[in-house]
């Protein structure tokens, strides 16, 4: 998530605005009516990385009980918008091929195998992220639901070869702002926009996605917004919103896109 775009062309709109609700727009109409990113001051303020993460910890969502090695990101409130529309159907896996891509700790990845997906993918570029989240998968789920696939991939270097996938969600790490010099904040928080631009190049190249898939993605404005959604459009995607969040006591609003690419439709 990153200050570029904060300081907006003249006559453009400075601040977070209404946000674009659901089913108003699509593709470059939506673009251009998303807000721009907020200030590095409001950004700071927002974002307080913990350097807890470098012990054990625990996390407790819909009665599953998860253990968080040093290392493994806690998830957040973010990371519930998708936990929450996986387990509701809001976002179909049922029967589907899915990747959740950053896994982190693995709930996705549980709920898809509640949810009965095909087969769950469970990337990462943090080896013990996906050793975490395959424990949690075989307690949890058990071995009577659907196959996982535990992968560590930097973005999709590492995926299977031949393999496409129905449904991917993502929320990436994209903050831009300096939040902190520890590693670890950077690898889940801080990398950029370019993980985006890397995330969407490597699907298309590749040919992952099957006939009708759809990648999930959420980000906020307290990333390049616009750059990111940009970076899927140039792709070839077509973006929609699904869901949008507004935070009670600052500007920050979090987007869910569902975006279709032209040549799988």
């Amino acid at each position: 998530m990153t200050p570029s775009d904060a300081a907006p062309t003249p006559g453009a709109p400075s601040g977070p605005g209404t946000p674009v609700q659901p089913g108003t727009a699509t593709g470059r109409d939506l673009h251009g009516r998303l807000p721009h990113t907020l200030s590095p001051e409001e950004i700071r303020a927002i974002n307080s990385p913990s350097r807890a993460l470098h012990g054990h910890r625990s996390y407790r969502w819909n009665g599953w009980d998860f253990d968080l090695p040093p290392g493994v990101f806690h998830p957040s409130e973010t990371s519930r918008l998708v936990h929450t529309r996986l387990l509701d159907g809001t976002l179909p896996v049922a029967g589907l091929r899915y990747a959740a891509m950053g896994v982190g700790v693995g709930v996705e990845a549980v709920v898809a195998g509640v949810r009965g997906a095909r087969v769950v993918y469970a990337l990462d570029v943090h080896p013990e992220s996906v050793r975490t989240t395959a424990l949690h998968y075989e307690r949890i789920v058990g071995a009577d639901g659907p196959p996982l696939v535990p992968v560590v991939a930097d973005v999709w270097e590492g995926f299977p070869d031949g393999v496409q996938v129905d449904v991917v969600t993502f929320n990436p790490p994209a903050v831009e702002v300096p939040l902190s010099d520890d590693p670890e904040i950077v690898r889940n928080v801080c990398v950029g926009r370019d993980i985006a631009a890397r995330f969407f190049d490597q699907l298309v190249s590749r040919n992952l996605l099957a006939l009708g898939a759809v990648v999930y993605l959420v980000v906020s404005n307290t990333a390049a917004l616009r750059d990111i959604v940009a970076f899927a459009l140039d792709a070839g995607f077509d973006a929609e919103v699904v869901h949008v969040k507004d935070w009670p006591g600052d500007n920050a609003q979090t987007y869910l896109f569902a975006l279709r690419h032209e040549s799988r439709g």
